[in-house]
């Protein structure tokens, strides 16, 4: 029988491991879960040769999807279905070919459905790739199942 997490970081914990299992979209890109906990994810993808664009630098919407990512754990991570409700990015320096990109994601405000969250995307070296803002809302729903959980 399996029991239910006991603290807001064993949730969170289960709430990753739980998510990533069903995000082809990160296993595809080779973004791996460094670390997550309640309203916080630090996410990591090495720039493949097929994630350089026409100029010979990281395409913009990869440093974003990895971005995106980060923000969809931190959110999620007290077990409550959320979703982007909007977001932007700036990319203050280009990544490059063979850069190991990490994007840590903050909740820096959250009240009723609605959250703000703050990615920062640096390289191996902390250059800053990519700054990213995201408005999150919660719907109705569970990412995962709680054993001994009421579901309503």
């Amino acid at each position: 029988m399996t029991t239910a997490p006991d603290t807001p970081q064993s949730l969170a914990e289960a709430v990753g491991r739980g998510m990533y299992e069903r995000d082809h979209c990160a296993q595809a890109h080779g973004i791996e879960l460094l670390e997550i906990a309640p309203g916080y994810a630090r996410m990591s993808m090495t720039v493949r040769k097929d994630m350089v664009n026409g100029h010979d630098i990281g395409h913009g919407g990869m440093t974003f999807t990895l971005a995106d990512t980060a923000f969809a754990y931190a959110c999620n991570a007290a077990n409550e279905v959320t979703v982007a409700a909007g977001c932007s990015i700036t990319f203050p320096a280009p990544a490059k070919l063979g850069d190991l990109l990490t994007a840590e994601c903050r909740e820096v405000h959250k009240r009723g459905r609605s959250g703000v969250y703050d990615v920062t995307v640096t390289t191996q070296d902390g250059t800053v790739v990519g700054l990213f803002r995201g408005q999150s809302a919660r719907l109705a729903g569970s990412v995962i199942p709680v054993p001994g959980a009421s579901h309503a």
